[in-house]
């Protein structure tokens, strides 16, 4: 009788190294002056929020990144993980991420 296979449910996923784990926001589909675009152009975004942060950002004040900050990021050495249905997930290198979105006060 031939083993039965286990299916193990990945339920996190945690960058290692300089990374960080980032959902990419929506592209958008309306320029800023009202104009709707049709479905096939979409404006690209290389923004998102992060979701995880690597133990060793974490730990390292050089880093200032946290869970939920809002950053912009250089796209081209990022990562998609297949983690959910609608592909937003991407594992950055902490060196592609350019901006922090702060609120004063």
């Amino acid at each position: 009788m031939p083993a039965k296979k286990a299916t193990t449910k990945l339920e996190t996923v945690e960058p290692l190294g300089l990374r960080v784990l980032l959902r990419k926001d929506e592209d958008r589909k309306r320029t800023k002056s009202g104009i709707h675009l049709p479905d096939k152009i979409e404006i690209p975004t290389i923004t998102g929020r992060i979701v995880a942060v690597s133990l060793q950002i974490e730990s390292d004040d050089d880093w200032p990144l946290a869970r939920y900050d809002k950053v912009l990021f250089n796209p081209k050495h990022a990562v998609p993980v297949d983690f959910e249905g609608d592909n937003r997930l991407f594992v950055v290198p902490v060196e592609d991420i350019v901006a922090v979105f702060r609120r004063e006060g």
